[in-house]
């Protein structure tokens, strides 16, 4: 699953050269290699340590300039991988604001901020100076009539559409390796019993080894007998309420991709139909 943040007011002027340079000399080249098609001569101006200090300065003017003649979109992509960026504050915040001016003030542009990062967004979501300035868009698995139907152009069966709704819901992936299988029923066995296997081998680590989290630049130990209380709550349900079970456990959990958050909807819920299927497989037995 992965969520779009939205974000369309401008925080006082301030020096980022610090900040910039922190971000180039990490990731100068993947930058400049791996993001949107930009000129090479515009992100070699970006990235001249001239240009550090006035560097949303600089994104601003440049926008202004496309304005002109079109409509820009900028996409932030693995937008979490700056939450935890600190030079004065969190370099996250920065952006937002730069984010809002672009759009809300100056209505320049439009602005995706994209991650994978449930946790990240749950982040996002809760801060205040977005309230009103954005909108949280999810992009799901498919649903199950969409799900029958990318599954029926691929000459599927209504039981085997059934079978393949039952185990993998709508998650493509998932969805893409059914219909790349020679035997149907062998391929669904083998991705439940490979990700059951995968969760037992999880929750022996964490029994014998336990494990940690850090929360609020703090380390917490990791409770087995919250973590077992919490999935167990998914032998009865698809999706709980995301404040009805403990932090630390919340978060271990979704950060290592067993579950995932939805703020909008205020639910926590496992990552796919086949992790339900596993966590129940393996609750059953705990």
């Amino acid at each position: 699953m992965t969520l779009f943040v939205l974000c369309s007011s401008w925080i006082e002027r301030k020096e980022y050269k610090e900040i910039l340079k922190t971000i180039s000399e990490v990731s100068l080249k993947s930058l400049k290699f791996t993001g949107i098609p930009v000129t090479e001569g515009v992100m070699d101006l970006f990235f001249r340590e001239k240009t550090y200090e006035d560097v949303f300065e600089f994104l601003e003017d440049y926008f202004t300039e496309i304005a002109e003649n079109k409509i820009p979109v900028l996409i932030v992509d693995e937008a979490q991988k700056i939450g935890d960026v600190r030079i004065n504050t969190h370099l996250v915040y920065e952006l937002f604001n730069l984010f809002i001016r672009l759009t809300k003030e100056l209505h320049l542009c439009h602005v995706f901020a994209v991650t994978s990062d449930s946790l990240f967004v749950e982040r996002v979501y809760s801060e205040a100076m977005l309230s009103g300035r954005c909108d949280y868009l999810l992009v799901d698995d498919f649903d199950e009539n969409a799900t029958a139907a990318f599954l029926e152009e691929h000459g599927f069966t209504d039981d085997e559409k059934r079978v393949a709704w039952e185990c993998c819901g709508g998650k493509p992936v998932c969805l893409l390796e059914l219909i790349r299988a020679d035997d149907l029923e062998r391929k669904i066995a083998k991705l439940l019993r490979l990700r059951t296997g995968e969760l037992k081998t999880f929750f022996k680590t964490l029994n014998e080894l336990r494990g940690k989290i850090t929360v609020n630049d703090e380390r917490h130990e990791i409770n087995y007998e919250l973590i077992i209380n919490v999935l167990k709550m998914f032998l009865d349900e698809e999706a709980i309420d995301m404040w009805s079970i403990d932090e630390i456990s919340k978060r271990y959990l979704v950060k290592n991709n067993i579950l995932f958050i939805d703020p909008d909807m205020g639910v926590i819920k496992p990552q796919s139909r086949l992790d339900l299927l596993a966590i129940r497989a393996v609750m059953g037995n705990a």
